[in-house]
């Protein structure tokens, strides 16, 4: 039996694939068509080979649960989501946009501060930001870029408007899935890969090597760049090794490395020892350096921020960046591209309601049931109030919260987001709700963009969870080239 599109609910909001009236997408067109013309033994051909795929890779991913590292295969459904390349093209330049004001935000952050004494942004933001590094103030890095890779998580209303939901700063990860996602989708559909012009993201790896390469202090000369990472037990472990390996650059851990008399970052190899021009941390900034930040970390390298400091190394994403990655600081992004770059945003931000703000926390508090509630430092989905699904207990326990604490929480009305069909293991398509998190790599004088991102899927039928941790799922994202007007 052939896949039945016509059961499909594409009615209910914004889905990726099909209009109200039910007929493809455009850029979906060919996609649909293909599927359609599948029986239900051969999708699951394809699940199964997806599966084997995902197994033979090695693609997997770690959840933290009662006190246990839990390694799970990556869940990841076969039915790409597709966006039409004209529109991907406004919204990359949004992206551009956003991440050019958050590297001039930071960098003024940590000299002059000019947007608090010309009022933007409060100053009491700033006073009370976890993620604001006493130790970076006065610093410059090179072309005063702070933030080289960053993760924008967007959402699509039921109108069909792209959100951007939140940004992350301080060591975004799941672009090895977005690659590794490509490479599951051309193993299940090659034929569509030669019938359809779907715009690549396989060059991440050699874009993000350019990127680091460019940060060397040592111009002129071949940079050694290594990845520094927590170690084995980390949730992105295998996109560490992943990206280490994609790079051809070397894997290490905080032990791997010390930092000399002369100020300068050696790595212990068999040879001797290696200077090292760039590190790629995907360590948190308090535990890179026992010397300046947390005595007790045992994931850093002693006196990594003085090399730093003197000029002797380069750190990417440098310390201190994740003074932006705060989901207050957020909802003050289009102000900074308005202050720093004399814009109108290009992308909006989902409305959002701080709680800092005295009659915005009433607000807040009155309408819980209503709103997503946010930690301001928080990711992976954890600490957060889905006001709709939550119990009377719940949001009583969340006012506490906040009125302890207003600076630490803000909200949002819970939109309702756009949908893309799964397959069922019955042969069926459901309709599930989706976020894409694309990347940026920021250099001197240009921003590179993927060509789509990460799109995460929530598994359960109305969950607005897509996070992997909390058991969403992936799909591919196809930015497809269709010819016409999006």
């Amino acid at each position: 039996m052939a896949l039945d599109w016509q059961q499909y609910p594409a009615d209910l909001t914004y889905d990726e694939l099909f209009a109200a009236d039910g007929t493809p997408r455009r850029a979906a067109a060919a996609l649909v068509d293909h599927l359609r013309g599948k029986s239900a033994e051969e999708l699951e051909q394809h699940r199964l080979a997806a599966e084997l795929a995902i197994r033979v890779m090695g693609i997997s991913f770690t959840v933290y649960t009662e006190g246990q590292n839990v390694d799970r295969a990556w869940p990841f459904d076969i039915i790409p989501r597709v966006i039409d390349s004209r529109e991907w093209m406004r919204t990359a330049e949004g992206l551009r946009q956003r991440a050019r004001a958050l590297n001039h935000f930071i960098a003024d952050i940590y000299a002059d501060q000019r947007i608090l004494k010309a009022g933007v942004v409060p100053p009491e933001v700033l006073a009370d930001s976890v993620n604001f590094r006493p130790q970076c103030v006065g610093h410059r890095p090179p072309g005063d870029l702070w933030a080289h890779i960053c993760g924008s998580d967007l959402v699509r209303d039921g109108n069909g408007t792209l959100f951007v939901l939140e940004d992350n700063l301080r060591v975004p990860s799941g672009v090895s899935y977005m690659v590794e996602n490509r490479m599951i989708s051309k193993r299940v559909f090659p034929e569509l890969f030669k019938a359809i012009n779907i715009l690549p993201v396989d060059d991440y790896a050699t874009h993000l090597f350019e990127t680091l390469a460019d940060l060397s202090p040592r111009q002129g000369d071949d940079p050694t760049i290594v990845l520094l990472t927590p170690g084995i037990y980390n949730s992105a472990y295998f996109e560490h090794a992943w990206l280490a390996q994609q790079m051809g650059i070397e894997l290490v851990i905080g032990p791997d490395l010390y930092v000399d008399s002369d100020d300068c970052l050696y790595m212990r190899t068999v040879d001797g020892a290696t200077r090292v021009d760039v590190v790629y941390r995907r360590v948190d900034d308090l535990f890179i350096d026992p010397e300046a930040f947390r005595e007790d970390s045992m994931l850093g390298v002693r006196g990594l921020m003085r090399a730093w400091l003197k000029g002797k190394v380069a750190i990417a994403n440098a310390p201190g960046a994740g003074v932006a990655d705060d989901k207050v600081i957020y909802s003050y992004v289009p102000e900074m591209i308005k202050y720093y770059l004399g814009e109108d945003a290009k992308l909006p931000n989902v409305p959002s309601f701080r709680c800092m703000d005295r009659k915005e926390c009433d607000h807040v508090i009155a309408n819980l049931d209503k709103l997503v509630v946010k930690p301001a430092n928080e990711s992976g989905g954890y600490g957060m109030l889905i006001g709709p699904r939550s119990t009377a207990d719940e949001r009583a326990h969340f006012a506490d919260l906040i009125r302890a604490n207003p600076r630490n929480y803000m909200a949002q009305p819970t939109l309702s987001l756009s949908t893309a069909p799964i397959l069922m293991a019955d042969g069926s398509v459901e309709p599930r709700h989706l976020d894409l998190r694309p990347f940026i790599l920021s250099r001197a004088g240009h921003e590179d963009v993927t060509m789509g991102g990460l799109t995460r899927v929530a598994m359960v039928r109305g969950s607005l969870v897509v996070n992997s941790s909390q058991g969403g799922g992936a799909k591919d994202t196809w930015v497809v080239d269709s010819g016409g007007n999006a």
